[in-house]
């Protein structure tokens, strides 16, 4: 079929996710037709810089071989077989090597199929858990103001993107909210933060959190949150003692504690796993994105045998946990999870990571040149610039300028795809990115943004 007849049926048929469709009313939206590596090509054959991953979740590039290949021999043997009841080589063998990877203690593995299920299960497993304790009044979840879990109804729940939320809130329950570690807008007004730089605090946000602890800790489920570095709220990296704080805290008052590494896992903050640079283990971590390097849909939901122990029993006690997923552990998204690790030991990825990570870390401060920079933050292969019109005073732009969206639209014009959070312009790499695309990407992102201010000051 012919690209027009393609653009067209597109603009007649399709509703694209958290896409304001009349902005296209007018404006060809971009249609990507092949990926390699860490570029994709438009049906024109312009190429771009696949500067955030696809969301987030390429991990060794597009269309690596040593994945397809792990594709292509299961779809001869297996495509698909429902997993109540039923199981097969792939996700067993995932789990041993995941098992391998991650902290002693996480040794239980329930497979679903996306990152907003992985968190919904661990809501509904941490809920359960307690009803089969005995403890019938923990019901309530903690979450982090700014905090993205999902879009499922349980995981909007969950702190949330006000923008995202907008006419569901009737439909979610209530959870308690704490303030996050968004040192750039300090929530305790400590003024003690330098943009690119560690905090010079104490970390007495924390402080919300064992307030909240000490009036309701007795009727908390668990605790979620996304380690390190939050993502749709805005890319707001914090500093590790933080989260070791939040495990502390969840011991002391018998919360359970569950990372949402959806996002930061399989490398993302220069470590495999985000807790890493904590050094804590939770009670639950949910994993999906770059589980399969980007490939294929998969997700997991890892846990302790002490919490699995309170589900085992006769089946007349009713304590079977009961939810499941149609592609549960699919045998060709598994395989491709098995490629995907194969990657990481075969071509040492994180031993080649550190030098990726000093690049852009550094490479990142320049962006202090440009005045509408308010912040600049980041951690591993992500680096942010969170845009406003007074940087004295941090007074974000008024949304109707849409100044993010101006950087995409001119990011596509140097071969950049930059799609922003509001105001917020980021930079999720591939770890399959080399230094030298680094320093192009961080100049032609700098090219970008600097344009835009000269045109919105």
């Amino acid at each position: 079929m012919d690209k027009d007849r393609l653009r067209e049926l597109d603009r007649k048929l399709i509703w694209h996710p958290y896409t304001q469709m009349k902005d296209f009313e007018k404006r060809q939206i971009l249609f990507i037709d092949r990926g390699q590596g860490v570029y994709l090509y438009d049906l024109d054959e312009n190429r771009y810089f696949d500067t955030i991953s696809s969301w987030w979740c390429i991990v060794h590039g597009h269309n690596h071989p040593v994945i397809r290949k792990h594709i292509e021999a299961q779809l001869k043997r297996l495509d698909q077989v429902h997993f109540a009841g039923t199981t097969h080589s792939g996700p067993v063998l995932l789990a041993e090597k995941l098992s391998q990877l991650l902290p002693h203690g996480l040794e239980k593995f329930f497979y679903s199929d996306n990152g907003s299920t992985a968190c919904e299960v661990a809501i509904k497993m941490s809920l359960q858990y307690w009803k089969h304790a005995g403890e019938e009044k923990r019901e309530k979840f903690i979450a982090l103001e700014r905090g993205y879990h999902g879009d499922t109804i349980g995981t909007m729940s969950l702190g949330g993107v006000p923008a995202f939320e907008g006419p569901f809130q009737a439909l979610t329950f209530d959870s308690l909210t704490v303030p996050p570690p968004y040192c750039y807008r300090c929530p305790c007004k400590l003024g003690a933060y330098t943009p690119g730089r560690a905090p010079n605090c104490n970390l007495e946000c924390i402080g919300f959190l064992e307030k909240l602890l000490e009036k309701e800790g007795r009727d908390v489920a668990a605790i979620i949150l996304e380690p390190m570095l939050m993502g749709a709220g805005g890319m707001i990296s914090y500093p590790a003692g933080y989260l070791e704080r939040v495990r502390e805290l969840s011991m002391k008052y018998g919360v359970h504690l569950i990372l949402d590494e959806v996002a930061t896992g399989f490398g993302r903050t220069g470590r495999m796993f985000a807790m890493e640079h904590a050094g804590i283990t939770p009670d639950f971590v949910c994993l999906s994105k770059g589980i399969t390097g980007g490939t294929l849909p998969l997700a997991v939901t890892v846990t302790s045998q002490e919490i699995f122990n309170a589900f085992y029993a006769d089946y007349t006690e009713g304590k079977t946990f009961f939810h499941g997923h149609t592609f549960t552990a699919n045998p060709v998204c598994a395989s491709a999870a098995l490629g995907s690790l194969e990657v990481f030991e075969q071509e040492r990825v994180m031993e080649h990571l550190p030098q990726k990570v000093e690049r852009l870390q550094e490479g990142k401060m320049r962006f202090a040149d440009i005045p509408m920079v308010g912040d600049i933050r980041g951690i591993g292969m992500v680096a942010a610039f969170e845009l406003v019109e007074d940087p004295r005073t941090k007074r974000p732009f008024p949304a109707e300028k849409r100044v993010g969206w101006q950087v995409y639209l001119k990011g596509l014009g140097k071969g950049l795809i930059l799609r922003p959070l509001s105001d917020v312009i980021y930079l999720f790499l591939p770890l399959a990115v080399t230094v030298d695309e680094i320093d192009r990407i961080l100049e032609l992102t700098f090219e970008t943004i600097s344009e835009v201010y000269g045109s919105v000051a």
